[in-house]
């Protein structure tokens, strides 16, 4: 019951509504084909075999449980397989509601049938009556009371250790009515669930205070009394099993056709469609509780619960490791051409994706921003995603947020965040355009909403925070969510991808009104290699504004300071020889040429810039060689590249922002994007 209720919190009842034609196709599809088709072999089976008393009484359950996709089941499988976020995880999740409303349908039709027949005018009428008094309690009085204590609960404030408690106490007291008049407990408490709004303050904290006790005590516990309820022994009659499992075979094949021909005819490719198909077969803890009441109710014999136990540890054993064969989300994030700053034309519109965590990311990202130069001739088309970590939700979103057409006097931390970026829009007018986004989901799959973004507003460039913040008083925050999710976006991304990092040392951020005396002083760090030069290009672009002072510092040796090829070498020298053409005929563009001969010369120079710089731009990775391996020993680790991780560290002070560059990795057709024939310099 616990376990249904929580689910049922995590659940948004609106996505049944909100369905598009193909979740509603698969929804359907994939419960009336397997549920007509078991059912015609449970028929056939009845008329031409002799099946024992126990096992025909058992058959038209069977045929119920094996149509159904528990929507909780799929839930905790996809979080399990980490791709709940993704399009298939999305497609699973909203087609598993579907199905549910179509079995849960079908059972109370049957319910009401059973009655009709089997009971007296009176009693069918007072359990029905009673039914609907229950539910009309739960979702006009419960569901009016859990709205009444979010309005309670200022943003940011803990939800009342009262509120919990009588949602417990609902949660009992429901189960126990509804077993009285002869429903379901869990029907019940997966109702509950559903009324109570997902999501903060009341849902995430209902999923939080009992999320462990249920998933680490009681679920165990459950999971260990059905497997010591099974008796293996009790299989007798393979005609019996062969029965069982005739029926587990036709629904799992008219299961599969159901749910995978609806996206097939809407041309998914037939790896993600099979495997869309096979999530909707798994089974899990639903299944096992409807078969431990049917062996209490005697519904099952003995025999036919251990057989059906056995086909469900199998179904959803082998399906796993099948779908995490066929299907990596991953794959779909390549771009079929160069999506990068270098190759972007000149006055071409400039598509940035700027990532979000809270509102303290916001004045350094407006600053990077406002210094990338938007003009009427080079627009910047801009996307904000806010990222929020998915709590008390089953199902990840990510969906546009649109202005509102009144402001809110209580605006939530995304209106926050949106409201400011919107405001910078208006000031920016027929120069930026603007698109907010906010994504829900887990960690460890979140670099799956930032992917799939940019992959379909076919960004240019990705912008994502550093995973430390430096605050007052020398303390630095550390988050290894962010960390590992900034590792996802730099191996997956479609396109070029920047880390800003912002030290607490912060002299001054770009705004727009800046005065023409104010000077904003930019520098470029060239050690070589593609990572470089497109953070020159992207500095380029900064050094059209008036207002910029940018420097290339370019570290030369009597070695190689970098490894690479030859093709990359020529390309080094192609984008240095047009900037220094540049340095000549502007005053505001400055190139300087560093020798050195180890790390220790790399590193004090390095020091010398300290605040003189309001930000740095360099490249995330660099060619083996000599000196790079002597720098690698001087840095933390490597997420951020050689020089990255040098400049990142608490004890330098290079400037107030940071930005690591790193060129689009992957180009569909090329294993090294070097080779694309549409390389061109960029004009600086």
């Amino acid at each position: 019951m616990l376990f249904i209720f929580l689910i049922g919190v995590k659940t948004d009842p609106s996505v049944v509504l909100k369905s598009g034609k193909r979740t509603l196709a698969i929804g359907v599809l994939g419960f009336f084909l397997p549920f007509a088709l078991s059912g015609f072999t449970a028929f056939m089976l009845n008329q031409f075999l002799s099946l024992d008393y126990g096992v025909a009484k058992a058959l038209p359950s069977l045929v119920a449980m094996q149509s159904m996709t528990a929507f909780p089941v799929i839930a905790c499988f996809l979080a399990e397989l980490e791709i709940l976020n993704s399009e298939i995880g999305r497609l699973a999740s909203a087609s598993s509601l579907i199905c549910d409303v179509c079995h849960w349908s079908i059972m109370s039709v049957k319910y009401v049938v059973h009655l009709a027949t089997t009971k007296s005018l009176r009693t069918s009428f007072g359990s029905f009556f009673s039914m609907v008094l229950l539910v009309s309690f739960i979702v006009f009085g419960i569901r009016p009371a859990a709205l009444w204590a979010i309005q309670r609960t200022p943003e940011g404030r803990p939800v009342k250790e009262i509120y919990i408690s009588a949602a417990v106490v609902a949660l009992l007291s429901c189960g126990f009515i509804a077993e009285t008049i002869g429903l379901s407990a869990f029907l019940a408490s997966f109702l509950l669930g559903l009324v109570i709004p997902d999501g903060p303050p009341l849902g995430a904290t209902l999923v939080e205070r009992l999320d462990c006790f249920v998933s680490v005590l009681l679920m165990p516990t459950f999971f260990t009394t059905s497997g010591l309820k099974m008796d293996v022994f009790a299989i007798k009659s393979l005609k019996n099993v062969g029965a069982i499992q005739s029926i587990v075979l036709v629904a799992f094949v008219g299961k599969l056709v159901g749910t995978t021909l609806p996206p097939l005819l809407l041309r998914m490719p037939i790896r993600d469609a099979l495997s869309l198909g096979l999530i909707m077969n798994s089974k899990g803890i639903v299944e096992l509780a409807m078969l431990n009441h049917w062996r209490m109710t005697d519904v099952m014999n003995e025999e036919c619960f251990a057989a059906a136990i056995i086909s469900v540890v199998v179904v959803t054993g082998v399906i796993s490791p099948i779908v995490k064969l066929l299907y990596d989300p991953s794959r779909r994030f390549v771009a079929y051409k160069r999506r990068t700053i270098l190759h972007n034309r000149h006055n071409e519109e400039l598509r940035i994706l700027a990532c979000i965590h809270n509102e303290e990311n916001i004045p350094a990202t407006l600053s990077l921003l406002n210094a990338s130069n938007p003009t009427k001739e080079s627009p910047i088309n801009l996307c904000i995603l806010h990222l929020v970590k998915l709590v008390g939700r089953a199902s990840s979103i990510l969906v546009a947020h649109p202005p509102r057409e009144k402001s809110s006097d209580g605006p939530t931390k995304s209106e926050r965040i949106f409201g400011v970026f919107r405001n910078f829009e208006q000031k920016n007018q027929d120069s930026l355009v603007l698109h907010c986004y906010k994504g829900v989901s887990p960690y460890s799959t979140m670099h799956n909403d930032v992917c799939s973004l940019a992959l379909e507003k076919r960004i240019t460039f990705i912008i994502i925070p550093f995973h430390k913040q430096w605050k007052p008083w020398g303390r630095v925050e550390t988050s290894h969510a962010f960390r590992q999710l900034n590792k996802n976006v730099l191996e997956k991304a479609p396109c070029s991808v920047g880390i800003l990092i912002e030290h607490s040392s912060r002299q001054k951020y770009f705004r727009s009104n800046y005065v023409e005396t104010s000077y904003y002083r930019v520098a470029v760090l060239f050690f070589g290699g593609a990572d470089d030069r497109e953070a020159l290009a992207y500095a380029g672009r900064m050094s059209q504004r008036p207002i910029v002072l940018l420097t290339l510092i370019r570290f030369s040796s009597s070695m190689d300071i970098v490894g690479g090829t030859d093709r990359s070498k020529m390309l080094d020298g192609d984008i240095l020889n047009d900037f220094r053409s540049k340095a000549q005929r502007y005053e505001r563009v400055s190139y300087q040429e560093e020798e050195v001969t180890d790390a220790s010369d790399v590193i004090k120079l390095l020091r010398c810039m300290e605040n003189g710089y309001d930000l740095i731009l360099v490249g995330r990775r660099h060619g083996e060689s000599t000196l790079m391996q002597e720098l690698r020993k001087c840095s933390e680790s490597a997420d951020l590249g050689t020089i990255g991780n040098i400049l990142a560290t608490a004890d330098f002070r290079c400037g107030s922002l940071i930005l690591v560059v790193q060129q689009q990795t992957k180009v569909w057709g090329l294993r090294d994007p070097e080779e694309s024939t549409r390389l061109r310099r960029i004009k600086l």
